[in-house]
């Protein structure tokens, strides 16, 4: 059975840093894409970074220089680092698997992110 459990999310201030992490467990996590999205209220779900199996990396244009997407195959877990965080970045932050053809696309229940004062 195919899980990804979020975690570290919660209340920052601007400015401020947070390290999401992803535990993976059920499937082959070296053979598939990770990808981290965001969706905040009443907009739509946004891809925040991805990294593939050879950890090449994919960042947000939104993002980039603040956030960085990482991977530790031992452990089956996929890490989200951000920094400078900015009031707009607050969303529910998910986890996705996927790998080609795609279209199995795992998620996770995702974690709340909140950067207030």
């Amino acid at each position: 059975q195919v899980q990804l459990v979020e975690s570290g999310g919660g209340l920052v201030q601007p400015g401020g840093s947070l390290r999401l992490s992803c535990a993976a467990s059920g499937f082959a996590f070296k053979d598939y894409y990770m990808a981290w999205f965001r969706q905040a209220p009443g907009r739509q779900r946004e891809q925040v970074a991805m990294i593939t199996p050879s950890e090449g990396t994919n960042i947000a244009m939104f993002v980039l220089g603040r956030f960085t997407i990482s991977r530790d195959n031992k452990k089956q877990m996929v890490y989200l680092n951000m920094t400078r965080l900015k009031p707009e970045d607050t969303a529910v932050y998910f986890c996705n698997a996927d790998r080609p053809p795609w279209g199995e696309d795992h998620w996770g229940q995702g974690t709340q992110v909140t950067v207030s004062s």
